[in-house]
């Protein structure tokens, strides 16, 4: 089986745009008639500029052409190598390389999958979790004039089957780092007051901060929130120095998540390493396709450190961090960023319920497009 063509496609996602206003596919086509899915991450990055993903439809292109095409796409680890390596600047890791050769991998996977007629997660281990658990978001938006508010917001998730949520107690988000004030912090207790007093230990809860604070701003609030037994501290400081981050998970007893703005099993190494963060949030779409993170799981495995993977996209790249966790042993927990996309450009939805999701049984990813809705969306 070889590559014969990479095709690329830009969907306009469908509002609140969970994953990116546009989101971008790809088509990995073989000379069996097999084609694989994939997705470059998008985000938030481009928000109405669509030129700005001209430059990654390029990317996408230029690995493809250089190192996929005619190329076997059961020899994942030779392309990755191949690509990740032969080029200085594809050798440095960055979020921008990265997610790229990710769509391709995970293309790759769906191709290997549907040949062997197996989901992905068989092939690598085999499926260890029968349903994943999941947790949404507590929107600021909900608790901003009045942190009381936290605890009526906590008991409507409680009563929609979720065990766990995330929240951005401080705001505003820019500039990194900056200092958090007293009052902030106080808010931020008020917060969990609230929460707490509504529906006790049943909903654990995330803080969320985007890397927005300074070292002792981050203990400082870490040691005024560990009475409310916080699910994690994420990001607590900017990820690029994770020597201070380790310093901050050295003077709290709230684990530290971080990782989705990391890339491949040598950063997550030092992360793991040096001790930063025991909640280990890698993105499969972004940190170097499905292989790699389960590479990155297995080092955090290794050092007792769980994964709870970042899944800030759109529906294909959401549907490879299923086929990871669900054959991963030391998966925690599932970040759940869906929108109406996520639940309808698949002839057979992901599902998404009570606050877990279950893992398809289809070959590949175990994903099939809704090739009239894409045509509808379509940006051309």
């Amino acid at each position: 089986m070889k590559v014969v063509d990479i095709k690329t496609m830009v969907v306009e996602n469908i509002p609140p745009h969970r994953g990116g206003r546009y989101l971008l596919f790809l088509e990995v086509v073989t000379d069996e008639g097999i084609v694989g899915l994939g997705e470059r991450v998008t985000g938030n990055v481009f928000a109405d500029n669509l030129a700005g993903l001209k430059a990654h439809i390029s990317l996408i292109e230029e690995i493809g052409r250089l190192f996929v095409i005619g190329e076997n796409p059961f020899h994942i680890e030779k392309i990755w190598q191949r690509a990740y390596g032969s080029r200085h600047d594809f050798r440095h890791p960055s979020l921008h390389a990265t997610p790229a050769l990710s769509a391709i991998e995970m293309a790759c996977w769906d191709i290997v999958g549907k040949a062997a007629n197996q989901p992905i997660y068989n092939l690598l281990g085999g499926q260890y979790h029968d349903k994943l658990r999941a947790y949404a978001y507590m929107p600021r938006a909900g608790f901003d004039e009045d942190p009381a508010r936290a605890g009526e917001i906590a008991i409507e998730l409680l009563a929609q089957g979720n065990s766990a949520c995330k929240l951005d107690p401080f705001r505003p988000l820019y500039p990194l780092p900056r200092d958090i004030s007293l009052a902030e912090i106080t808010y931020a207790e008020r917060i969990f007051e609230s929460i707490r007093n509504a529906v006790g230990n049943q909903l654990e809860v995330g803080i969320g901060t985007h890397g927005q604070l300074t070292t002792y701003s981050a203990i400082r609030a870490a040691q005024a929130l560990e009475k409310y037994q916080p699910f994690w501290f994420e990001e607590p400081v900017p990820p690029e120095n994770v020597d201070e981050m380790a310093r901050v998970a050295a003077h709290t007893s709230i684990p530290i998540a971080s990782g989705e703005r990391l890339v491949t099993k040598y950063e997550f190494a030092e992360l793991i390493e040096k001790q930063a963060a025991q909640i280990i949030q890698l993105d499969v779409g972004q940190c170097g396709g499905i292989l790699e993170s389960k590479k990155i799981a297995s080092i955090a495995e290794a050092h007792y450190a769980m994964i709870a993977p970042h899944m800030a996209c759109g529906p294909i790249a959401a549907a490879a961090a299923i086929q990871l966790d669900t054959c991963s042993p030391n998966f925690l927990i599932q970040e759940a960023n869906q929108g109406p996309i996520h639940r309808t450009i698949f002839k057979e939805p992901l599902v998404f319920e009570n606050g877990y999701i279950i893992p398809p049984t289809g070959p590949g990813l175990g994903i099939e497009l809704d090739m009239d809705l894409v045509q509808h969306r379509l940006v051309t």
